[in-house]
């Protein structure tokens, strides 16, 4: 409606693990129980009048979806990994939706939700394509995956003790190619699933034709992305834990209920965030909080847990980030 006031948006960055844990079998069934879970932590945050956007990882199924294809080569044609990444989108968008929508349902909230198969660009000059660090998909032993890497020649890499999995490369996002959609389907009053695994990657190449390439986007990153571009005055990403700490795992752990801009970077470049636990989130929260004024200066970053997604957003928990310190 012309003159009505702007409700506040949010986007929420839900992890791969979300859905898909390492701990179940992968079985539809699981993963649409689990996903009912997420979708009952998100309908406050409706309720309350915030426009809501979703936005997922992808990183357990995508890999998943590449072994399947690696084991039945001989028979099917394997897809390309871009290709992978828009299957991946595709059926946890959809779980997402479905989820979403009944949930809404059954709170009595007439709403609509649409998911998106998003394409990101990236540059196909990224170094991250010579040096794969995005470990995607299940976990070997050190056996295994050497004979994995022999048959299909992926590069395997051993995961913070847990395991081998395979590792990919994960340029930087540069441009959303789908925001006219986003923008659309939220002035239509819908909530947009949209950045699914970071999006499919995709260059330009030099007769100006899109194509896609093989590599995992960091769906932190594009979100960060796409927050910018909605003026969101919220990004919230969920992770394993409440909050941020200082020293984690450590005798001096410290919480950290906030951190300005200036913070996050001082922290990040003393080593606090390692690239393979809360880096990657830091990383795009300070992205996020750069292209912040240009889009909305209040804008903030909330890093919480998914059980405490409403309470962090009403200002009741998790880590916030914002462009100052706090008086």
């Amino acid at each position: 409606m012309p003159g009505a006031p702007r409700r506040k948006r949010v986007v929420v960055a839900l992890g791969g693990n979300a859905a898909y844990p390492p701990t179940i079998r992968g079985t539809a069934e699981e993963q649409m129980a689990l996903m009912r879970e997420v979708c009952a932590h998100l309908v406050e945050i409706i309720r309350a009048g915030w426009q809501l956007v979703l936005t997922h990882g992808n990183g357990p199924v995508v890999g998943n979806i590449l072994y399947r294809m690696a084991r039945t080569a001989a028979e099917l044609p394997p897809m390309p990994m871009d290709v992978c990444v828009a299957h991946s989108q595709g059926g946890m968008g959809y779980m997402l939706q479905q989820s979403l929508a009944n949930v809404l349902q059954d709170q009595g909230l007439d709403v609509v939700v649409s998911c998106i198969v998003t394409e990101v660009e990236v540059d196909g000059d990224d170094p991250a394509f010579g040096r794969p660090t995005k470990p995607v998909g299940r976990f070997f032993s050190q056996a295994e995956a050497e004979q994995m890497a022999a048959a299909t020649g992926w590069t395997m890499a051993e995961d913070s003790g847990r395991g081998w999995r395979r590792i990919v490369a994960s340029p930087r996002p540069r441009r959303i190619l789908d925001l006219k959609t986003v923008d659309a389907l939220m002035d239509a009053g819908v909530v947009p699933i949209a950045c699914g695994g970071g999006g499919v990657p995709v260059v330009r190449g030099a007769n100006g034709r899109w194509n896609g390439v093989a590599a995992v986007i960091d769906k932190d990153l594009t979100s960060a992305l796409l927050a910018a571009h909605l003026r969101a005055d919220a990004l919230v990403m969920l992770t394993g834990v409440e909050r941020v700490a200082l020293d984690f795992n450590r005798p001096t752990q410290t919480w950290l209920d906030h951190m300005s801009l200036a913070q996050a970077r001082a922290h990040a470049a003393a080593g606090q965030f390692p690239p393979g636990s809360m880096g990657p989130k830091i990383d795009a929260a300070i992205s996020f909080l750069e292209e912040a004024p240009e889009a909305n200066p209040n804008g903030e970053v909330i890093i919480t847990s998914l059980e405490n997604t409403f309470e962090a957003l009403m200002g009741r928990g998790g880590t916030h980030i914002t462009q100052a310190e706090r008086r």
